[in-house]
């Protein structure tokens, strides 16, 4: 269920366009975040009382994120304006992710991942042998040894990445003598 209703916000955004007072004021009146109420203000605006609906959980394809993405860049849009011009739900966070990830590995990054469906496992028997246990004991390091070893060579890579921005920046900013 949603934490606000659209009456409810549709009230606040009524309340901010009515008067000449600020976000902070209309917030404080409501005891909201003036960030929230900005947002809906801006939805508002935007795409009139459907900006304020509450929508469920949305999944956008590769292609449009990158669209939103390329928006950006070529308008200047910061990722507020991105939100509110797409009426991307999630927040800013969510376009900070998408930009995270392109940069990271491009437009197949930006596919969703394909979701995994979690199967319950099976209690093992109450009389189970030592040995039995032992076995499932050593299953279970030897994934979590491989998922460690994933996590270490993933922040080496992410390391170099940075390492090598870094670098590429210094050499951008030595003056060149002509």
């Amino acid at each position: 269920m949603a934490k606000y209703d659209e009456k409810f916000k549709l009230a606040v955004v009524q309340d901010y366009e009515a008067g000449n007072q600020s976000y902070v004021a209309v917030a404080q009146r409501h005891d909201l975040d003036h960030g929230t109420v900005r947002k809906w203000v801006e939805s508002y605006r935007q795409h009139g009382s459907q900006g304020l609906l509450c929508k469920k959980r949305v999944r956008y394809n590769a292609q449009f994120k990158l669209m939103v993405l390329q928006r950006m860049r070529h308008e200047e849009l910061s990722a507020r304006q991105a939100v509110v011009l797409f009426d991307i739900r999630g927040g800013t966070g969510v376009i900070s992710a998408w930009q995270r990830r392109y940069h990271e590995g491009g437009l197949d990054a930006l596919k969703p991942k394909p979701r995994e469906m979690k199967t319950p496992k099976p209690k093992p028997p109450q009389l189970q042998s030592p040995q039995a246990d032992d076995a499932h004991d050593l299953e279970t390091l030897r994934k979590e040894n491989e998922y460690l070893r994933a996590e270490v060579a993933y922040l080496k890579k992410l390391e170099a990445l940075v390492r090598a921005r870094r670098q590429a920046a210094q050499t951008k900013r030595k003056p060149s003598s002509s």
